[in-house]
This record gives C-alpha cells, structure tokens and sequence, in this order.
C-alpha cells in the first residue's frame, strides 16, 4: 500500500505544478483532513467519480488529500480570465448558488477572486459547456483516462444551491462513459457523499457502466438512479 501511495503521489505532481503544490502544503495547515470510508475496494486509476459539492468542501479536500491522479470537471468560466472568474463567482457561485446579497458577493470578490484564480490556475481543471463545445470536454476527459487519471465531476444541479439531499444530476458523464464503452472500454463509476457534519467521504462500491445500459443506453435513467444512490449515501452508517 505504501508503494502505490508514493506511485499515486509522483503522478499526482505531474498534472500539479511546484508552487502550487507548495500552496496546498500550507493550506494543510489549516484545513483538516476529512476521513475517507470506502464501502467497496479502493478507486482504480482511470475511474469516474460523482460527488456531492458541498461548496468548496468536496473539491478542497480532494484536492487537499486524495492521494490519486485525477482531473476535476469544472465551470469553464473558471479556466477564464480573471474577469471570467469574478463574474461566475460574484453573480453565480455567491449570489446564486450560496444566496448572498449581490452587491456584497461583488464586494467579497473584489479580494476573494484574484485568490481564486490563482488556485484555480494551478488546479489543471477540464472545462465543461453545455454547447457544442462538451466535445472539447470529452475528448481532455478521454486524454486524462488514457493517462491513468481518474475524473472527479460534480453532476448536481445546484442552480438553486447546494443542498444535503442531491435534486438532480445532469448527464453529461454518462456520455462520457457510453463514448468510452463504445471504445471497447467499461468504466468503473464510484458514488461519492460527503457528510459535512463528520467531515467524512462515504465512497461506494464501484457501479460498471455496463450495468447501467443492459437495457440500452438512457442517459437521464441513469443520471437519475446514481443520483438516487448518491442520495442514499447520506444515511449510511460507516463502521
């Protein structure tokens, strides 16, 4: 285990550059590291895996201590410019998702967004559209699996806010993976909860594409049963 720890931690500073690994060790310091409990086996490399957002509390503490290559599926607004990023933070992130008032969502962003963009700059994100321009997205998405990367999306509808029981997923990464299966290749999709109050990652059993369209591929069934499971997740007592 600790051999393919220390293999996991080399390929994880390959897509992360030097000052941005030096940023995360002192954010260290100061966020703690949440408890990860797996009901399954342990995430394969060149995995797909749903989670819960939460905020930034799933992507930091993935980012933070998940000692695995992988790639996050994220707003393409947030691969902008700095101007890109207040925008989508400001009027988005703050005002509509997490409800503020948006005059003092502008106002916060004015210091909270350049320190955005930079974390943001070294978090080596795959961007998401809902135009013809997902294509980009699955074909850096198909680079990254090749890679050995795992893609950790966050498929929620969030547009009235995050909350602790999951709406609605959207299925952008079901087409993902039906284009990989297609391929010839079935990718293993692991449900992923965080529970806030415990700070605890509650990680499912891998679920095989293949499973999912034994009765042919729809992708809005299948959005809608793993946002089930991941629903269910919330309740699960861990040992």
């Amino acid at each position: 285990r600790k051999l393919m720890s220390s293999e996991n931690n080399k390929k994880n500073k390959k897509n992360r550059k030097w000052w941005f690994r030096g940023i995360k060790c002192i954010m260290r310091l100061f966020i703690k590291k949440p408890k990860f409990t797996y009901l399954g086996e342990s995430i394969k490399d060149g995995s797909v895996i749903l989670s819960n957002h939460v905020g930034t509390k799933v992507p930091l503490g993935f980012e933070l201590y998940f000692n695995q290559p992988f790639r996050f599926w994220g707003a393409h607004e947030m691969n902008g410019g700095l101007i890109s990023v207040y925008k989508y933070q400001s009027k988005v992130y703050y005002h509509q998702k997490k409800h503020w008032n948006l005059f003092w969502a502008r106002l916060f962003c004015l210091i909270a967004t350049p320190l955005t963009f930079i974390f943001y700059k070294g978090l080596n994100l795959i961007s998401t559209y809902s135009d013809q321009r997902f294509r980009s997205t699955l074909k850096k998405s198909m680079d990254a699996l090749n890679n050995g990367e795992s893609l950790i999306i966050f498929p929620e509808d969030s547009s009235t806010g995050y909350h602790d029981t999951i709406l609605g997923f959207f299925g952008g990464f079901a087409v993902l993976c039906n284009m990989c299966y297609k391929r010839g290749r079935d990718l293993p999709i692991y449900v992923t909860y965080l529970k806030k109050e415990n700070k605890e990652f509650i990680i499912d059993k891998p679920i095989m594409f293949s499973e999912l369209v034994k009765d042919g591929f729809d992708k809005e069934k299948i959005a809608e049963r793993l946002c089930n499971r991941l629903n269910e997740l919330k309740d699960v007592k861990a040992d």
